[in-house]
């Protein structure tokens, strides 16, 4: 008899506002551990939001968020990363006056965290070790994604959101940040957003499509690749 798999992190029907905006009104996710999840959906669905809702920046008002059998919603956001949960955002946000070493270094959750890590990051993401010492905005746009992702993988975190990893960047820098994640999924369950669907149909176990707020479709990302009418009707993408 198969065992499912154990979920490191189960939303239970989130409910967002920004400012007077209900943004989200009913998102549930289920991400098994060790997995790749994804979040697919057409832009302004709430991906980005389920993101940081889970993470605390933009807290729900209600339902559930359970990360490694605990309720953590509510919690300001530093406490819930503070439990093992990395935050890769949207456009990246890397400190562009300090250098690729800082970056790293700032990162850092406890002292000796980078030294630690260093050799697994630069295995993935072996162009930041030679230009550490540059500025990170001397870096080129696929270089940054990779600091943005080498940068939540200093502490050892259980589980990476990481939002939009292809957005901007051209298909080889694309095939070699599907390649990381995959490596880095080996260690760490992902949770990613991403508008691309060849590139998310190549890397996620299990997907979730959020439409206007709501969470209404979910399963194998090996049945949905064969699902044409469901890719049409929520996503408007070719299978």
């Amino acid at each position: 008899m198969t065992t499912a798999p154990h979920n490191i992190l189960e939303v239970r029907n989130i409910q967002t506002f920004i400012g007077q905006f209900h943004i989200l009104d009913g998102v549930s996710v289920d991400v098994p551990d060790g997995s790749i999840t994804v979040l697919l959906g057409r832009n302004g669905a709430g991906k980005t939001t389920t993101l940081k809702s889970i993470l605390g920046l933009t807290p729900p008002r209600a339902g559930q968020v359970v990360f490694n059998g605990r309720e953590i919603q509510g919690r300001p956001a530093y406490r819930t990363a503070a439990q093992g949960i990395g935050y890769v955002p949207e456009h990246r946000a890397i400190f562009r006056d300090l250098s690729v070493a800082e970056n790293l270094r700032i990162a850092e959750r406890k002292p000796g965290d980078l030294a630690r890590r260093e050799e697994f990051i630069f295995g993935l993401f072996p162009d930041l070790k030679r230009l550490i010492r540059l500025p990170g905005g001397n870096l080129s746009g696929g270089q940054q994604q990779m600091l943005a992702v080498a940068r939540a993988l200093v502490p050892e975190n259980e589980l990476l959101l990481i939002d939009e990893p292809s957005e901007g960047l051209a298909p080889v820098v694309i095939e070699q940040m599907m390649e990381a994640i995959r490596r880095l999924s080996a260690h760490t369950t992902v949770l990613l957003v991403e508008q691309n669907f060849i590139m998310a149909s190549r890397l996620a176990d299990r997907y979730t499509i959020i439409e206007t707020g709501r969470s209404i479709h979910s399963g194998l990302m090996a049945d949905l690749v064969h699902d044409e009418a469901t890719i049409q009707r929520y996503l408007g993408a070719a299978a």
